[in-house]
């Protein structure tokens, strides 16, 4: 279902669930659905400042989320109150699932960053992705958030990662 601008928006309660548990909840406004990929808009949803050291969310912060339902990740383009880009944000996650009014996705801890310009592409929190023990409980998707983590920062470092968004 392809959403039309002249609806009224949709809301959409997304949900990160990390290792079985809720890690975090907050309301969307659904952009657009058609049927393989979910585009959603939020204000940044966390407590306060999250200072990386080469990027900040803070209040104010709009994320345009894009989540696959066919994809191992999560791409979300973040820009300040102002509207000025600062980057995109990719979660490694198992495939997306909506249902209802509630889009839930399975953090898998790994993550990338890609700055508004494009110089700035870095692999996050593989250190918690080998702590998380998910190569133990379940390889098949271990190997899965691998490989969409190389196959994001493959895309994030040329020319087809804006293509994923269009």
């Amino acid at each position: 279902m392809s959403v039309n601008s002249a609806e009224a928006p949709a809301r959409v309660d997304v949900v990160l669930v990390k290792a079985g548990r809720t890690k975090i909840r907050y309301p969307s406004e659904l952009l657009d659905d058609d049927g393989t990929r979910v585009v959603v808009r939020a204000p940044w949803a966390g407590g306060g400042v999250r200072d990386f050291g080469f990027v900040r969310f803070e209040a104010g912060d709009v994320f345009t989320e894009y989540y696959w339902r066919d994809r191992w990740y999560s791409v979300k383009e973040v820009r300040a109150g102002s509207g000025v880009l600062k980057g995109w944000y990719c979660d490694i996650t198992r495939p997306a699932v909506l249902t209802g009014a509630e889009l839930v996705v399975e953090d898998l801890d790994l993550d990338l960053w890609r700055s508004a310009d494009g110089t700035d592409v870095r692999r996050l929190d593989e250190d918690e992705f080998a702590e998380s023990g998910l190569a133990q409980r379940d390889p098949e998707a271990a190997g899965a958030a691998v490989a969409a983590l190389d196959e994001l920062e493959r895309l994030a470092r040329g020319d087809g990662f804006t293509d994923l968004l269009t």
